[in-house]
Order: C-alpha cells, then sequence, then structure tokens
C-alpha cells in the first residue's frame, strides 16, 4: 500500500496560520488592551494609516475610521508629523525591530512614550506595513518616581535610626550628673593614646582633677547643691577641652582629661585656667551662691612616664601634692630623665 503523502511546509504553515491566526490576534488585542498600548499600522510607501486600535484613536481624538486613509501631517502638528515619519523611515532602512522615544506635547498635555516600530511584508504583492505599538511611559515613571522616593525615605529613617542608635550609645556611656563620660570610657580612650603615641612618637597629657572638700554651707544644703555643683564642674570642662580630648568623671569627686597631642607645658596653661575658673565660678541654688574649688595634677606621656601604669601613678602622685598643698592647686609631675 502506498504511503500517503504529507503536507508540505508552507502548506502546513498556511493551516496553522488559519486555525490559530484569531485566537493569537485576539490575545494581542487583550495584551494591548490590558498595556494601555496604542497599536497602528500604516502603508509604509505612503505612511498612511491602514490601521488604528481604539487607544490610538483616542490618542488621535477622531474616530478609527477617521483615521485610516490618513497620514499625520493630516492629523497632528507639524512638528511632530516630522519627527514620527523619520524615526518610521529609519526602521524602513533598517528592516528590523528599532524601539525608540517620543516626548512631547499634544492636546495640552505632556507624553512621554516608548515605541516599537516593525516592518512587514504582506506577501506575494510586495507591499510592505509599519507597525507601531505606542506603550505610555508616564505611569512607570512615576512607578519609578515613587520608588525612588520610598527608597531615599526608608535610607533617611535608618540614617536617623542609625544616629540615634549612637547617641543612645553615647548617652549610655556618659554620666547623668555631669554629662561627662564616664570610667570605662576613660580607660579605653587611655590606652588607644598610649598605643598611638607610641606608635606615632607623640605626647598626650593626662590630667586628674579632684574637687576640694566641700564648704561648710554646700554640706548644709546637701544632695541638691553637691548637684549643681557637679553639673556646673561638667559644663566647665566640656567648655575647656576639645572634641578630640576625653574628659571623663571617674568617681564621685574625681575626674579625668586627655588632652590628645599636647605637651606638659601647655596642658600646664589650659588646666591652669579651667583651675581659675572653677575658684571664681558663682553657682546658685534657692537664691544662695555656692563655691568650689578643685586641685589637679598633670603629666605627660612619654616626658614623664613610659607606660600607661607609670602615668597613672606620676598623675595620681601630682594630684596628691596639689591636695597637701591645701586644695586649690595645680602640681605638675616631674619630667624623668634617662640616664
Amino acid at each position: 500500500m502506498p504511503l500517503m503523502s504529507s503536507p508540505s511546509e508552507p502548506a502546513r504553515a498556511d493551516a496553522i496560520e488559519r486555525e490559530f491566526g484569531p485566537v493569537l490576534a485576539a490575545l494581542f488585542d487583550t495584551w494591548l488592551a490590558r498595556q494601555g498600548a496604542m497599536l497602528s499600522i500604516k502603508d509604509a510607501a505612503t505612511g498612511r494609516y491602514a490601521y488604528v486600535n481604539e487607544a490610538m484613536a483616542r490618542f488621535l481624538a477622531r474616530p478609527a475610521a477617521q483615521v485610516r486613509g490618513h497620514g499625520d501631517a493630516e492629523l497632528v502638528d507639524p512638528a511632530l508629523a516630522t519627527a514620527w515619519r523619520a524615526a518610521e523611515q529609519s526602521a524602513l532602512a533598517q528592516g528590523q525591530p528599532l524601539a525608540s522615544e517620543h516626548r512631547f506635547e499634544w492636546t495640552g498635555q505632556r507624553h512621554d512614550y516608548a515605541v516599537l516600530r516593525l516592518v512587514i511584508d504582506a506577501g506575494q504583492d510586495g507591499r510592505r506595513w509599519l507597525c507601531s505599538i505606542w506603550t505610555d511611559q508616564a505611569p512607570q515613571r512615576q512607578k519609578d518616581a515613587q520608588l525612588r522616593a520610598a527608597l531615599e525615605q526608608l535610607e533617611e529613617q535608618q540614617r536617623a535610626n542609625e544616629k540615634l542608635r549612637l547617641e543612645l550609645a553615647d548617652q549610655s556611656l556618659r554620666d547623668g550628673a555631669t554629662g561627662l563620660y564616664t570610667r570605662p570610657h576613660f580607660e579605653d580612650q587611655l590606652k588607644r593614646e598610649v598605643d598611638l603615641s607610641t606608635r606615632e612618637h607623640r605626647e598626650f597629657a593626662l590630667v586628674l582633677i579632684e574637687i576640694d572638700p566641700f564648704t561648710e554651707r554646700v554640706r548644709e544644703l546637701g544632695a541638691a547643691a553637691q548637684a549643681r555643683i557637679f553639673e556646673a564642674m561638667g559644663r566647665l570642662l566640656r567648655g575647656n577641652t576639645r572634641a578630640m580630648d576625653a574628659s571623663c568623671r571617674l568617681d564621685e569627686r574625681l575626674f579625668g582629661v586627655l588632652l590628645s597631642g599636647v605637651g606638659l607645658a601647655t596642658a600646664h596653661a589650659r588646666m591652669e585656667g579651667l583651675r581659675r575658673q572653677c575658684a571664681t565660678q558663682i553657682v546658685v541654688l534657692n537664691g544662695q551662691e555656692l563655691g568650689f574649688s578643685v586641685s589637679m595634677g598633670v603629666a605627660s606621656f612619654p616626658h614623664t612616664a613610659a607606660s600607661q601604669q607609670e602615668l597613672l601613678m606620676a598623675c595620681e602622685g601630682a594630684l596628691a601634692e596639689a591636695r597637701r598643698r591645701g586644695g586649690n592647686h595645680l602640681t605638675l609631675a616631674s619630667i624623668r630623665f634617662e640616664n
């Protein structure tokens, strides 16, 4: 029995096109509608419209029947018609899909479209058609702008949260009564200064400050008066030190200051000024004036000590000498001399 011959490939393609062409066309129309895209088909030779979908007809402000058979020069501003025809000529010259963007004013509105142009050969009659799909970019650009704004807002919130976290971390290291750093921060900074100065062969000064025994009036007024004095002490220390220095409260009446990159002579001059300010500072509580004074010991690295422990001992010795002299006094640690 002879085998049945199968249909040729062109015949099969024609059959598939006839069977599924309407389905594909319906799917394409549905996609265009959901995208809000405009579709036009023009005679490639004349530039006249052969077909427009409803969206394109609305854009041109005419019924679809009145658009067909006309060119852009009859429907839109001459400048727009010229720009569109130039893009169409580029697509025709390339012979392959061409994507371009058009931004223009039309009917009193600003428009922003992405356009895909495709040249289609009609077949045996030799005619060519230019298919154009216009997609409005405004909604997507609006979404992009909203997304950028949301991201910027999120980043701003993250920066604010990070700033708050650092502030809270900083507050946890500060003494509530004076606003100065506490002993743990002082010890960390002292170690850092010793390491840095040793590595870079530079100097820094360490100052220990103790509030002298309170006057009889302050003792009579009790904790409220002492709190005012501690507050004043913190304010004076912050006002007489730089951001790079470390001013800390080490104990009830004991304070420490690290003067970064400062030698013994400079530290003496600056701290002597602070001592005098403390002695003349007027603190008021319930209309009563309170006074206080301080004793200070100043040492420097590496001139008065060669290690962190030696530096602390030298500074404590200088402070003890200032107290021995009756308070309200500043004493410098002795400079060591190498044998």
